[in-house]
């Protein structure tokens, strides 16, 4: 069914892009640099391949896809050291907020409204108000595709043997503690994590566990200040889950790839991932069935129903192509066709987009999917990912020293000190 499914979104991307050709206007064939974080662990890269391949027949362009073998603070600065030494690309699928703002400052991007000075239909059938904003400026450089959430993916099979009731929409973080104990004592691992390489998952919600809607965005000036202490608990909770023993015991030493297979393997219980994750799950599952998505547990203020999630990405047209008038048509239709609503709707069908008109599901929903679906109509409220409002030297401090929280090497309260140095 799934490549059934792949096969008519090819077809229905080729008939939006017929006619490209007549309105490229770039008087001949054009060869675009695009760089993108769909990697091959990403669930929607064949979306993405699809639709550039219809593009490129349709067009008659060629695009140079830059592949990235994973997303992660490595790839984001190799991403701004190619914009500071000139080797930008033409067109970008990029972060919006806080890893954006040196580009915008530096010029290296084109704003949504200077686009629309030319081409007025830009981005035409994305609503307004869910476009992303810098936090640079406050103007609007990123068309998305879709936007994001963050929940608890869940092994059925796994729980079931430990004898561990499903978790539901009232899940809380001391009923969560009691299974993570009851499915390591019966010899599994309670979360796949890489606390090496992904500790983001956790660190969100831990954060927001010990917050509240309203003061979740916002960022410490201080470790003494009432967001720094809700920091510092959750990186303590953190703390507490991995001495617990609940991670994989080599956590601080392997990847992501690794220890999300784990609960495909029926070797974990639970993993903390974004909705990009379903994808995955649907490559690499033997039985899909087997899978199901949930709220996080909560405690506090907090509802386990309160989410994160929004628009933290989108594709951005560098001033480099802007400025040459080969590339200029090219990358605005190149964007538009990626944009259109039958390609969004590939992207983004179990998630939440801008579309005006909204996605299209195509052909049967297995029941990880069908989950998903159920999960985001019963949020209660939702914000976006804290980190993302960080530089992006001072998260990277963060996150690397999550793993010595963990194990002892340095305080929470100090950790949370050397990232806000670094954010000043």
């Amino acid at each position: 069914m799934k490549k059934f499914c792949l096969i008519m979104a090819a077809i229905m991307v080729i008939s939006i892009f017929a006619g490209c050709n007549s309105t490229t206007g770039s008087g001949g064939k054009v060869e675009l640099t695009v760089v993108t974080p769909f990697s091959d662990s990403d669930g929607n890269r064949q979306n993405f391949v699809n639709a550039y391949t219809a593009y490129e027949k349709a067009s008659g362009n060629k695009i140079i896809d830059v592949e990235t073998a994973y997303v992660n603070e490595e790839w984001k600065a190799k991403v701004l050291a190619d914009f500071q030494n000139g080797n930008e690309p033409d067109v970008i699928f990029y972060f919006t907020r806080a890893d954006a703002d040196e580009l915008i400052k530096n010029g290296k991007i084109v704003s949504i409204d200077d686009i629309r000075k030319e081409y007025p239909d830009y981005a035409a059938n994305m609503k307004e108000s869910l476009m992303p904003v810098s936090t640079y400026d406050g103007r609007q450089y990123a068309v998305s595709v879709y936007g994001y959430w963050e929940g608890l993916f869940v092994n059925k099979k796994v729980l079931a043997d430990c004898g561990v009731a499903m978790p539901g929409a009232d899940y809380t973080w001391n009923q969560f503690l009691a299974d993570c104990r009851i499915i390591r004592d019966k010899g599994y691992t309670p979360i796949a994590c890489s606390l090496k390489e992904v500790p983001h998952y956790w660190f969100e919600y831990c954060v927001y566990n010990n917050g509240t809607v309203s003061s979740h965005p916002k960022l410490p000036a201080s470790a003494g200040d009432e967001i720094g202490k809700n920091w510092a608990a959750g990186l303590n909770d953190i703390k507490t889950l991995y001495d617990e023993g609940f991670f994989p015991d080599n956590t601080n030493d392997v990847g992501d790839d690794a220890t999300a297979l784990m609960i495909v393997q029926d070797k974990a219980a639970f993993l903390l991932d974004g909705s990009w994750k379903v994808g995955w799950f649907q490559e690499h599952a033997t039985d899909i069935d087997n899978f199901t998505v949930t709220y996080v547990p909560s405690k506090g203020e907090r509802k386990s129903t309160d989410a994160i999630g929004g628009f933290s990405m989108g594709y951005c047209i560098t001033k480099k192509a802007w400025d040459d008038p080969k590339k200029r048509d090219a990358c605005v239709e190149f964007i538009k066709a990626m944009t259109a609503d039958e390609v969004v709707s590939t992207f983004g069908s179990l998630t939440v987009t801008a579309l005006k008109n909204g996605v299209t599901p195509s052909g049967d929903l297995d029941p990880l999917a069908v989950s998903s679906l159920a999960m985001t109509k019963g949020v209660t409220g939702m914000v976006p990912a804290t980190q993302d409002s960080l530089k992006p030297a001072a998260r990277d401090s963060l996150f690397k020293n999550i793993s010595n929280i963990a194990t002892g090497k340095i305080t929470s309260d100090k950790a949370l000190e050397e990232c806000l140095d670094i954010q000043k």
